[in-house]
């Protein structure tokens, strides 16, 4: 008897320590991320009684702010449409999206100590306040990269490759979150492409030829000798029974020649040559299959795991079950602009109180390096001459030396998605882009312009 109400007593006090610690862990650790999930329903009240705080650009240009009086506050965002995808929106009926709910707990005033002092001036009638966001975006060159895409499915991004600021965070097409909920039936119907879709940032696509990135990375690291080489393309590789084709037969060929005509023969034989474990370890250094801490939700970008000879060479292309971001492609960019240091990406770059003191500050910091300078020196020389002679020349800029891959990614949904990745000026760059533009056919023609503008306006301030 008195062993049965020991081992009874010993259960009780084991599951009254767990419950414990279970509350403990709530209260202290998951206590805050729990109070400003968009489910819990007293957020809502406290969205009624805080004026939310605003949000600039890095220049100071408002993207979202508050009007109306406590009970009736509404966001007006000034760039409409060509900011959405960032800035997201706010809505009683729909929740809210993007930074609005990202860093909804620093736009209401919600996190650490600020939480106690806005509930005491909810108690004493005065209205609460949330801080302010100061972002690394640029609303001109936002607006810009919209006004290229002109309505087509898409993505830009643009990032400070020394820093990891995001300058552009363009998807198309998108909406405008000042008519949310008049136009939500427009924005959702199938014909509208899904615009509530941030593509550059949850958009998966074939990365195709600009992956050759990283395939010509993991090849160099392997064997640095492959640059001193000659290759010799018939225009079709067979690999056990299975046929890769290149656009042409471009002959005999060099590794800067493999580049510049985005040889599909070389870089599967490279991919072939260096071997699936090594292809894939290039591909972790530069972040696919790695979750990334960023200010929006990312959908992650993918290599396969198993690998034959097959799926080997059709990875190395781009093709196959590979699967990209535009912003993992900006940040394979903006590493080989940065000597091979890949930066962390980051768009709220500081915030502030709502009297305009300083709250806190981003401290830009490495993620990792990505490849040795001899490789990504290589890399840039390619890119170099795929502008000045290859399928990039309409990546050009007068007076300034642009580095640019193409890519034309095959897919079964259509013609092939238009990709560009380029950094300028080539030997001090400032600004790396990627571009993506769903099913309109070769990087070189389509998407290559874009890029170009968007460097232009980056290079002229």
């Amino acid at each position: 008897m008195k062993s049965g109400v020991r081992r009874l007593a010993a259960v009780v006090s084991v599951a009254f320590i767990i419950l414990m610690a279970y509350l403990t862990y709530i209260q202290a650790y998951a206590g805050e991320k729990l109070y400003l999930s968009p489910l819990n329903p007293r957020l809502t009240l406290v969205e009624k009684n805080t004026q939310r705080g605003t949000i600039y650009d890095r220049a100071g240009r408002v993207l979202a702010s508050t009007t109306g009086v406590e009970g009736s506050f509404r966001r007006q965002y000034p760039y409409g449409a060509a900011t959405a995808a960032v800035v997201g929106y706010v809505s009683e009926r729909y929740g809210n999206s993007g930074l609005e709910a990202s860093r909804a707990g620093d736009l209401l005033g919600l996190n650490g100590w600020q939480r106690f002092i806005n509930e005491g001036s909810r108690l004493t009638g005065e209205i609460a306040r949330g801080n302010d966001l100061h972002l690394t975006l640029d609303a001109e060159w936002q607006q810009l990269a919209a006004n290229l895409l002109a309505g087509r499915r898409g993505a830009v991004v643009a990032i400070e490759p020394r820093t990891g600021a995001v300058r552009v965070l363009a998807s198309s097409p998108t909406f405008d979150p000042n008519y949310l909920e008049e136009q939500w039936e427009e924005i959702n119907a199938p014909q509208a492409g899904s615009p509530l879709l941030n593509r550059a940032v949850q958009g998966l696509y074939p990365p195709g030829s600009i992956l050759k990135l990283v395939t010509a990375a993991a090849a160099l690291e392997a064997d640095p000798g492959i640059l001193h080489r000659r290759y010799y393309c018939p225009g079709c590789l067979e690999v056990e029974g299975w046929q890769l084709t290149c656009p042409r037969a471009h002959g005999e060929i060099d590794f800067q020649g493999a580049v510049k005509q985005s040889c599909n023969v070389t870089f599967a034989s490279l991919a072939l040559e260096t071997g699936a474990e090594r292809f894939k370890e290039a591909a972790a250094r530069f972040g696919f299959g790695r979750s990334q801490d960023f200010d929006l939700p990312l959908e992650l970008s993918q290599v396969p795991e198993q690998m034959d000879a097959n799926m080997l060479a059709e990875s190395s292309i781009g093709q196959g079950e590979v699967l990209a971001t535009p912003l993992q492609m900006a940040l394979v960019t903006a590493a080989i602009a940065n000597r091979g240091i890949m930066m962390q990406p980051y768009l709220v770059a500081g915030i502030s109180s709502a009297e305009g003191q300083p709250v806190w500050q981003y401290r830009f910091r490495p993620l990792k390096i990505v490849a040795g300078a001899e490789v990504v020196a290589a890399l840039t020389e390619a890119m170099v001459v795929t502008v000045n002679e290859g399928t990039a020349t309409a990546a050009a800029l007068p007076g300034v030396q642009v580095a640019a891959k193409t890519g034309s990614a095959q897919n079964p949904g259509g013609a092939a998605h238009a990709w560009l990745v380029a950094f300028a000026p080539a030997d001090d760059p400032q600004l790396a882009v990627a571009v993506v533009v769903e099913n309109a056919g070769s990087g070189g023609v389509v998407a290559a312009p874009i890029a170009r503008e968007i460097m232009a306006a980056a290079l002229r301030r």
